[in-house]
């Protein structure tokens, strides 16, 4: 029997992440996973509403768990590491906050019942799945792969909010999961920092010193690809490497590196397994197919 989750999937999979979405699908069909879409979901308020209005912050999530309680699973998946904060963060409050649960059951016509648990995608592929189910279905290891892990700021952080699925400053998770797959996971010390998040749209030169750092420690780690579980990670490591304050860069980006290519864990994933993702890996910014050609690994 297929392994069942709630599944959101927030406002990027169809859109500025089709590459997690086309290989999350892709990743849980070859383990059995079954996703069941969370009906009439919302936006979660993500990058704004937490800015701007903190009762609507925590209300368009907690909405989203009101619906997820008409399924029967008790998990939900959420790929979104955005997503995953703002859904987390919604049913602690609705956990904890007599007044807030009262205002939300009122306005959203629900009984909180505490019994959906919201959890990141990473979490659920690397630890409800035994080692071996996972390396069984590998038919292309990943040799040649040296990926530096990047966690970003919000995935396990802060941990009186996510909990402890991984260790707040010095994560494994995913390097554990690489690992599995037959790719070789570099260690380095820049794994949970900042990559500037939504400063990207009126702050660009900040995500730019914050990538040039990151790729910079990634390189200088022996790395040759980058390897994350956030679209909005992924949007400015894969993309403020070559369109700095969105101008295309015809030179390198820093003195002494490349850009590097960046991967959803889930397309690695799918890429060990054998899916193909010729089509999904044309959407990067940083065109990995050369490497992974040069590695004969598509």
């Amino acid at each position: 029997m297929a392994a069942r989750y709630a599944f959101y999937p927030g406002c990027t999979l169809h859109s500025t992440a089709t590459e997690f979405g086309s290989s999350t699908e892709a990743v849980c069909e070859v383990l059995g996973l079954e996703l069941v879409e969370i009906p009439d979901w919302n936006c979660c308020g993500a990058s704004s509403a937490h800015s701007t209005n903190h009762t609507l912050s925590l209300a368009l999530p907690a909405r989203n768990l009101a619906q997820a309680q008409q399924l029967e699973p008790d998990d939900i998946a959420i790929p979104c590491v955005a997503c995953y904060a703002r859904l987390i963060a919604a049913d602690l409050a609705l956990k904890e906050d007599d007044s807030f649960r009262a205002e939300m059951e009122s306005t959203l016509g629900f009984a909180y019942a505490g019994r959906v648990r919201p959890r990141h995608l990473l979490d659920i592929l690397a630890n409800d799945f035994a080692p071996e189910t996972l390396t069984d279905r590998v038919t292309k290891p990943l040799k040649g792969l040296k990926v530096a892990s990047y966690y970003g700021c919000l995935l396990v952080r802060p941990p009186e909010i996510t909990g402890r699925w991984d260790d707040p400053e010095h994560p494994q998770t995913m390097d554990r999961l690489m690992e599995l797959l037959g790719a070789e996971a570099v260690p380095w010390s820049y794994k949970v920092d900042c990559c500037g998040a939504s400063l990207t749209l009126n702050r660009s030169d900040v995500v730019v010193h914050l990538v040039d750092r990151l790729v910079q420690a990634a390189h200088e780690a022996g790395a040759n690809a980058i390897v994350n579980a956030c679209p909005m990670c992924m949007a400015n490591v894969d993309g403020r490497q070559r369109f700095r304050g969105g101008i295309p860069l015809p030179r390198k980006p820093g003195p002494d590196y490349e850009p590097l290519p960046v991967f959803y864990v889930t397309e690695l994933m799918a890429l060990a397994y054998g899916v193909p993702l010729n089509k999904v890996l044309g959407k990067h910014m940083v065109d990995p197919r050369p490497l992974l050609k040069q590695l004969d690994l598509l």
